[in-house]
C-alpha cells in the first residue's frame, strides 16, 4: 500500500526506493565498515534522568561488547572530541590554553577557578546549537563500541519498561496537548470507537514544523521497528541462533488490517525521515571537501579511501533531484521562527536524554546513536549560512562537527538506508506468502 507522493514534501515512494537500492544502499553499507565509522564512543551507564530505573534487560543479546583498547585505530584513540585531522590532535588543549591566555590578558588578577569557568562558558556556548545531549567522552564510563560486532537486531526487549520510552517521547515531548491521543497506544486510556483519527486531525492543524518534528520521531521508531523485524531470532538450536526476517513480526507491527491503518502511515514516515537526513547529507558535503578534513584513524591510505567513498555519497545526495525543502521551515516573522526552533532543539534534546531509560544496553546503543545521528542531521539544516562561509584552510569557529556527531549522522542514514532495503525485502516475502 505504499506507493505516491508523501505529504508535507514533493517527492513520491518510488524514487526514493530507486534512489537508494541503486546509489545510496551498497556505498554506505561499505562506508560503515571503515575503522573511522565503525567506532562509537558510548557511555551506557548514564542513569536515567525521568524516572527510577526499573532493572536492566537480562536476556544475553541485550548486552554491549565493548572494544579492548588494543583494537581502537591509534588514530582516533589518541584524539580529542573534534579530531577529524592530524592538525586537529591538540586543538583542545591549544584552545584552552588560547582561551585562557585570552582572558589573562583581560585581567591578571582573575582566579584560576574563574578563567575554568569562562573557558566552560564559551564551550557552553559552542553547545548551544546542539540538538542532543552529548555524552562526555572523558567520562571513565565511555567506552568505545565496535558497532559491526554489535549489530542492532531484536532482543527480546519490550512490555512496560520499552514502551514507557517511546510513550513519553510521544506523549511529553511531541508538542501535543493531553487530551489528544496517540493511536494504537497501550499506555492511553481506551478511546472507545476512536481509532486516533482525532490525531490526525489535531496532527494536520498543526504548523508544518511541528508535523515535521512528529514525523521524524513516528520514522525513527518504524525504522527501529523495521531492523528488529528484519534482524529476529528465529530459532537457536545447540547454541547457534539464526537471524533473519520474520514476517509475522512485520505484519503485526505495519499490516494495515492489524494496525488499523496505522502501519502505511508509519512507514510512510520513514520515508519522510530518510528524505530530512539525505538533504542534511547533501548540505553538509562542503564542510567534508575542505582538504583540512581527514577523517583521521592514523592510516594515510585508509583514510584518504574512506574520505573518497565519502565523497563520493555526497555527490549522489546531490544528484537526487526531489529533496526536501528546509526553508519552508521556520520561515515566519523572525521572533516567532526563532523561538520556535529553539523549542524544537530543547524538545529533541528531551529525547537524547530519554535514550538514557532504555533497559537494554544495545537498543540504548542504537537508539543513542540514530537519536544523535539525527540530531546532528537538524544542526546541519540550521546552520546552512555557516556551513557555506567556512574557512577552506582552518577549523571553522562557525560550524563543527565532532567525529562522534560524524560516526552518528552516517550510522543512523546507514541505518535508514537500511530500512528501506528490508522493506523491499517484506514485500517481496509477503508476496509470496499470499
Amino acid at each position: 500500500q505504499l506507493t505516491g507522493v508523501l505529504d508535507d514534501c514533493l517527492c513520491d515512494i518510488e524514487s526514493i526506493d530507486d534512489f537508494n537500492t541503486f546509489k545510496i544502499f551498497p556505498k554506505i553499507q561499505k562506508l560503515q565498515e571503515r575503522d573511522y565509522f565503525r567506532y562509537y564512543k558510548v557511555n551506557l551507564k548514564r542513569p536515567c534522568p525521568f524516572w527510577a530505573d526499573d532493572g536492566h534487560c537480562s536476556i544475553k543479546d541485550c548486552r554491549v561488547e565493548p572494544c579492548p583498547e588494543s583494537k581502537i585505530p591509534v588514530g582516533i584513540k589518541a584524539g580529542s572530541a573534534n579530531k577529524y585531522s592530524k592538525a586537529a590532535n591538540n586543538s583542545k588543549e591549544l584552545e584552552d590554553c588560547e582561551q585562557a591566555n585570552k582572558l589573562g590578558a583581560v585581567n591578571s588578577t582573575l582566579s584560576n577557578q574563574s578563567k575554568e569557568a569562562f573557558i566552560d562558558w564559551a564551550r557552553y556556548d559552542d553547545s548551544q546549537d546542539h540538538f542532543c545531549e552529548l555524552d562526555d567522552e572523558r567520562s571513565p564510563d565511555a567506552q568505545y563500541v565496535d558497532l559491526l560486532l554489535n549489530p542492532e537486531r531484536y532482543t527480546g526487549y519490550k512490555g512496560p519498561s520499552a514502551w514507557r520510552v517511546w510513550n513519553s517521547i510521544y506523549e511529553e515531548n511531541c508538542f501535543k496537548p493531553r487530551s489528544v491521543y496517540r493511536p494504537l497506544n497501550p499506555l492511553a486510556p481506551s478511546r472507545g470507537g476512536d481509532d486516533g483519527e482525532s490525531f490526525y486531525t489535531w496532527l494536520e492543524g498543526l504548523c508544518l514544523e511541528k508535523r515535521v518534528f512528529y514525523k521524524l520521531i513516528s520514522g525513527l521508531h518504524a525504522s527501529i521497528n523495521l531492523h528488529l523485524c528484519a534482524n529476529y531470532l528465529l530459532e537457536e538450536t545447540w547454541g547457534k541462533p539464526r537471524w533473519g526476517p520474520n514476517v509475522k513480526e512485520f505484519t503485526r507491527r505495519f499490516d494495515p488490517t492489524e494496525t488499523k491503518g496505522e502501519g502505511p502511515r508509519r512507514l510512510k514516515n520513514l520515508y519522510f525521515l530518510y528524505l530530512i537526513e539525505l538533504r542534511a547529507l547533501s548540505k553538509v558535503a562542503p564542510y567534508f571537501e575542505r582538504s583540512v578534513v581527514d577523517l583521521y584513524t592514523g592510516n594515510g591510505h585508509e583514510d584518504a579511501e574512506s574520505k573518497a567513498l565519502l565523497l563520493d555519497i555526497f555527490r549522489d545526495t546531490k544528484s537526487f533531484h526531489m529533496h526536501f525543502d528546509e526553508k519552508s521551515m521556520f520561515a515566519g516573522d523572525k521572533k516567532g521562527a526563532k523561538s520556535l526552533k529553539e523549542e524544537f532543539r530543547l524538545h529533541f534534546k528531551n529525547i537524547s536524554r530519554i535514550m538514557d531509560c532504555v533497559g537494554c544496553d544495545k537498543c540504548r546503543l542504537w537508539g543513542k546513536l540514530q537519536t544523535q545521528g539525527l540530531g546532528t542531521a537538524l544542526k546541519i539544516l540550521f546552520s546552512e549560512k555557516e556551513i557555506q562561509s567556512l574557512p577552506e584552510n582552518s577549523p571553522s569557529k562557525g560550524f563543527q562537527l565532532t567525529r562522534q556527531e560524524i560516526v552518528a549522522l552516517v550510522n543512523a542514514f546507514g541505518r535508514l538506508s537500511t530500512s528501506i532495503r528490508e522493506l523491499q525485502n517484506f514485500k517481496v516475502l509477503l508476496q509470496q506468502t499470499r
